[in-house]
């Protein structure tokens, strides 16, 4: 099947670790330009590096915060300016710690929804800028089964997840008549599959240092498919999502989570 993705040009946020690292992999190999906007510099850099030689013609980085308007304004700008063109934005930065509600505080909740819905109007006000001006353009955001079904421990990142699928739905109605679709893909419990694409200051690095083989595996127990998601399958569906292949689907949510939530 032909996507129709390469030479377009895709920003992936907090592309540079984990699911990220996967999802900038998966477009690379689509022979897409990529901006990867990170707050880590290292990572950003070791990914951007690893997308040329799996066959984009071109992938730079820049340290972004993506909660600061400012610093998103100026990533994509130089995007812009670097590329021509702003095709498709992936919303992808998300952190979060599992705790009880009654465990979390006023700082804590700052901290999720600024990281995880906060930053997806930073960036998708600032990319529907050059999109409609453009009469085209994509936005795929990083969703969650938390935000589908609830989840235990995740009640505030849950919220914020919900509300990405609902803002979602919003912009995907009110630009569709410039050609811009919008989309939400949700993965379910994913850990990194290999060492080099986490960085030290990532919240799933954390998760994953707890996570010992026994328990991933009584976790995979409660999947129909019987396993945890890997940030291949992940990369999957955004890149269909992004793609020419899925022209006529906006506004919509996927679960891609072993069938852990069926909607």
């Amino acid at each position: 099947m032909e996507l129709g993705l390469k030479g377009k040009s895709v920003i992936i946020t907090g592309g540079g670790s984990n699911i990220g690292f996967g999802i900038t992999m998966g477009f690379a190999k689509e022979g897409c330009k990529i901006m990867v906007a990170d707050l880590d510099e290292k990572q950003a850099g070791k990914a951007a590096e690893k997308a040329m030689s799996l066959g984009s013609p071109k992938a730079i980085f820049m340290k972004t915060d993506v909660t600061k308007l400012d610093q998103v304004e100026a990533m994509m700008k130089k995007t812009n300016e670097e590329f021509g063109a702003i095709d498709v934005l992936v919303n992808n930065v998300g952190w979060d710690i599992p705790k009880l509600f009654m465990d979390t505080d006023e700082k804590f909740w700052d901290k999720v929804i600024a990281i995880n819905y906060r930053s997806v109007l930073n960036c998708s006000k600032t990319a529907l800028g050059y999109m409609i001006k453009q009469n085209k353009g994509v936005i795929v955001s990083t969703g969650s089964d938390a935000g589908r079904v609830g989840e235990f421990k995740e009640a505030v990142y849950g919220g914020t997840k919900g509300a990405v699928i609902a803002f979602t739905k919003a912009i995907a109605r009110e630009n569709g008549k410039f050609n811009i679709r919008a989309n939400v893909v949700c993965p379910g419990f994913t850990l990194p599959s290999f060492t080099d694409d986490v960085g030290p200051e990532s919240a799933r690095h954390l998760r994953r240092m707890a996570f010992t083989v026994e328990v991933v595996a009584n976790i995979a127990k409660g999947y129909p498919l019987r396993r945890g998601g890997k940030s291949e399958d992940i990369a999957n569906a955004m890149v269909f999502m992004a793609s020419d292949a899925s022209s006529f689907i906006t506004g919509q949510t996927l679960s891609v989570s072993g069938g852990y939530s069926m909607m």
